[in-house]
This record gives structure tokens, C-alpha cells and sequence, in this order.
């Protein structure tokens, strides 16, 4: 493991070059960008900090483009182009009772545990945040829920259990014009067991022994276009893969088709299903995750000092979005609000975040401008925080580059709980936050016993706190330098 810097999805992820003894491209102090001031990276006249390689690769010089005109932010009135919240459904390792879930998260308890789904004992990693009970009785017929793969399986449960919550059962649903609800569930890793079984069958047995369902079961949009066939939705219906960013990636979309008017009502989240051979032996070969064996349930320590990489998680996590004017005229129970996201690329690195920050910075402005917010108005992070050396920082000083006074914010990280839920993450976090709004309660992040000096910022350690959020962004980024945050806030007429 030495000169391996283990990491999380790509703000948290980065490899050092081994060959040059430990000193390849590494993480820099981030840089945040204001409105037309220019930055040159990683080039002479700029001296790099402790955590620059000198081996990084040259960049050119980018300049953050300011609006012609500057005004205060302005939140969306048209009833047609607000998004509120109607419905949220999930699965997760405590379960898919959404308060259940959110009362483990307040009472700081770990679902991290051995894993015991296949034999893992030779593994260098042996736990997870691995679901054992999944009651799908009511949500699919037992016929097909022996051919699915666990991913599509979440995400049928967690798509039909967020209708139900949003008065959206068959009976409601058929009275309705569906070619104006549409399904936009993504994922990182697809149906992971469906393919590797297929692969299996065709080495072991011969190209006349793959199932028929191993394509179907296997490609990213199956999750939007299983839920769609089984409710009989027909409008905007695909899947977004943007690794671990991938969630918040749906919700931005799914809000945009309702602001366009091509839809009254979006189904949109995340779901995945990576703890089983492959996905375990390819994240350990990324030397990714933790190693703590021996105190599974400690392994996940956001900004801790003694974290030593990310935990894998897996579930469902999945939001009705509607425009106010049908969720008033239909009577329906309005949960919250989501008033706008964004979405930016690193465009520098598979694994690695940009040293400068621009990404991270850039997309949480881009959110607060498309919500109508100003930075001053948010007092809750919900933030990607995997537990990994680089990315918890780079997150924290992206952040501190935005929020110029921190003194009344709130920042916790559910990963340390349920572990990484990678295409899910975002969608289960989003349902945290959400609690977090409506309850006035915050949940712990645990395991925090030696906090990095650099984290000014309160992170709820290790008890839950009472906080009236005014409003919330929640972070997810992905491998390929995908960035995505959303904001939500109470809803208020």
C-alpha cells in the first residue's frame, strides 16, 4: 500500500506514481476561482505547495468568465418551473423505511459489517455496507425477482415505495396522463452480477449457455426502463453513468425536463449493487478502499486524520420531483424543495482532481446560481466525504473557497454510516439532507476522534445536532472528474 493514496470517487482518488518512488501528480491546496480572476496552473510563477508534484503535468491558463452584470439572485416564481419534492423512496443497508433509516443515521450507528454475500476471506477488504434484508413482496412478482440483479431489484423497491409515498399508487397513477411522468434512475456500475455471471457462463460453458437476460440485465438504463414498464410511464425514460456523481447527475436532469415543460412529474435517483466479487476486487485493485479489517464499523472516518480510504456501500435512493403547480393541483404533500444543481467536469484526469479546485468551486456556484441562491444563505453541507487522504480536504477547501464565512455552517458525512453507495450515494444522501430539512435534526459523522486541523468547519461529530437549515447543497463526484451539487430548501409557499 505504500506510496498509494487511497481515495474515493474522482475528488477523492489519486494514484501516485509508485515507479518515481511515491511523488507522481498529486493533490494542491484548492484555488477556488472568483468572477474574472485568472489563475495559471502548475506554472512557473505560481509556487506550488506541499502537495504538488513537481512531475505534474503542465495546464494552460483558464479564466473564470464573469456575468456582464451583476444582481442579487433571484428564485424561480413560476409555479410551472418549481420543483418541489412529493415522494422518497429508498434502499439502504438499514432498510427501506425512510425514517427508520434517517433515526439510525441520528443515533450515529454503523451498517458497516463483514461481508458474508460470497467468501471473502482471502480478500484484503472483507466488509461493507452490505444489504441483507430486502423485503420486495408488493413491488415485484417473485418470477422476476429471481432473474434480477440486485441493482435493478433496489431500484424497483425504492422507485415504487417513492410513488407510494408521493400518493402515486396504479389506481391514482392510471387517472393520470403518464406520458407526462418519466423515470430517470441512474447508476455507476449496472447490473454488476448479471454480467459477470454471463461471462462466466460463456467461458465455463459455451456461447449456448448465456441467458437471455444478460444484456438486458446488464446495461445501465434497465433500472428507468423496468420501473417505467412496471408502472406504465411513458414520458422522458434513460439513465445517467456518471460514476459516483451519478444521482445528483439525474436529479439536475429530471428538474430541467420539468422546467421545459416536458413533463409534470420525474422519477429520479440512483441505485447499485457493486459488493460482490468483481466490484470488490476491482476497487481493492484501485487501492481505493480501507484496509481496517479489524474494526469494520470505525473504517469510515470522514476528515479524520487516521482515515485510510472509502467503504463500500450499495442501495437505492430515489425522489419524486414535480412541478408546484400539479403537486397543488393535485393536492399532493409537499416534502420540500429543490431549487436548482449543477454540473461541471474536472477535464484533467480519470482519477485525479484538478489541483486548483476550479471543478468543485465552479459547480457549487453554478448550483447556487441556478437555484437563485446566495452563498450566505446556506447553512448545510451534506458533502461527498468518502474517507479518503485527498479528497476529504479537497472537498473542505473548495468549499471554504465559496462559503467565505463558515462560522454558521453545517457539514456531516453519511458515508460514514452506510459507507459509499457509489451511483447511490447521491440519491440516499439527498434523502438525508431532505430529513435533515424537515426533522431540524442533523446526523452525526462518526468515527470522527482526530479531526484534520484544516476542517474548520463544524462536522457534526459523533452526536447529532439541532439545526434549522435554510438551505442545503449536497455534494457527489465522480471518476472521470465529474462534479455535481444540488440545492434543496424548505418549502415555502
Amino acid at each position: 500500500m505504500a506510496g498509494i493514496a487511497t481515495a474515493a470517487c474522482s475528488s477523492g482518488l489519486l494514484f501516485r506514481n509508485r515507479d518515481a518512488g511515491g511523488n507522481g501528480p498529486f493533490l494542491a491546496q484548492y484555488n477556488g476561482l472568483r468572477a474574472v480572476e485568472s489563475v495559471q496552473l502548475a506554472s512557473a510563477g505560481t509556487k506550488p505547495n506541499q502537495f504538488i508534484s513537481s512531475s505534474a503535468p503542465r495546464r494552460r491558463t483558464i479564466r473564470a468568465m464573469a456575468s456582464p452584470t451583476i444582481s442579487a439572485p433571484k428564485r424561480e416564481k413560476d409555479p410551472k418551473k418549481r420543483i418541489v419534492i412529493t415522494g422518497m423512496g429508498l434502499v439502504s443497508v438499514f432498510g427501506s423505511d425512510i425514517d427508520n433509516f434517517y433515526n439510525k443515521l441520528l443515533e450515529g450507528m454503523s451498517g458497516i459489517t463483514e461481508i458474508d454475500r460470497f467468501d471473502a476471506s482471502n480478500y484484503s477488504v472483507r466488509f461493507a455496507g452490505q444489504i441483507r434484508e430486502l423485503s420486495s413482496k408488493g413491488y415485484i412478482d417473485g418470477k422476476n425477482d429471481r432473474r434480477l440483479d440486485d441493482c435493478w431489484r433496489y431500484c424497483l423497491v425504492a422507485g415504487r415505495r417513492a410513488l407510494e409515498d408521493a400518493n402515486l399508487g396504479s389506481e391514482v397513477l392510471d387517472r393520470m396522463d403518464k406520458t407526462r411522468i418519466g423515470v430517470l434512475v441512474g447508476t455507476g456500475m449496472g447490473g454488476l452480477t448479471a454480467f459477470t455471471n454471463g461471462v462466466e457462463s460463456l467461458i465455463q460453458k459455451g456461447y449456448k449457455k448465456v441467458t437471455p437476460f444478460f444484456i438486458p440485465y446488464s446495461i445501465t438504463n434497465m433500472g428507468s426502463a423496468l420501473l417505467a414498464i412496471d408502472t406504465g410511464l411513458m414520458g422522458p425514460n434513460y439513465s445517467i453513468s456518471t460514476a459516483c456523481a451519478t444521482a445528483n447527475y439525474c436529479f439536475y436532469s429530471a428538474a430541467n425536463h420539468i422546467r421545459r415543460g416536458e413533463a409534470d412529474i420525474m422519477v429520479a435517483g440512483g441505485t447499485e449493487a457493486a459488493i460482490m466479487p468483481t466490484g470488490v476486487s476491482g476497487f481493492i485493485a484501485c487501492r481505493a478502499l480501507s484496509q481496517r479489517n479489524d474494526e469494520p464499523k470505525r473504517a469510515s472516518r470522514p476528515w479524520d486524520k487516521d482515515r485510510d480510504g472509502f467503504v463500500m456501500g450499495e442501495g437505492s435512493g430515489v425522489l419524486i420531483m414535480e412541478s408546484l403547480e400539479h403537486a397543488m393541483k393535485r393536492g399532493a404533500n409537499i416534502i420540500a424543495e429543490y431549487l436548482g444543481g449543477g454540473v461541471t467536469c474536472d477535464a484533467y484526469h480519470m482519477t485525479n482532481p484538478r489541483s486548483d479546485g476550479l471543478g468543485v468551486s465552479s459547480c457549487i456556484t453554478k448550483s447556487l446560481e441556478d437555484a437563485g441562491v446566495s452563498p450566505e444563505e446556506v447553512n448545510y453541507v451534506n458533502a461527498h466525504a468518502t474517507s479518503t487522504l485527498a479528497g476529504d480536504l479537497a472537498e473542505v477547501n473548495a468549499i471554504k473557497k465559496v462559503f467565505k464565512d463558515t462560522s454558521e455552517l453545517k457539514m456531516n458525512g453519511t458515508k460514514s454510516m452506510i459507507g459509499h453507495g457509489l451511483g447511490a450515494a447521491g440519491g440516499l444522501e439527498a434523502i438525508a439532507t431532505i430529513k435533515a430539512i424537515t426533522t431540524g435534526w442533523l446526523h452525526p459523522t462518526i468515527n470522527q476522534d482526530n479531526l484534520e486541523p484544516d476542517v474548520t468547519i463544524d462536522t457534526v461529530p459523533n452526536v447529532k445536532k439541532q439545526h434549522e437549515v435554510n438551505v442545503a447543497i449536497s455534494n457527489s463526484f465522480g471518476f472521470g472528474g465529474h462534479n455535481s451539487v444540488v440545492v434543496f430548501a424548505p418549502f415555502k409557499p
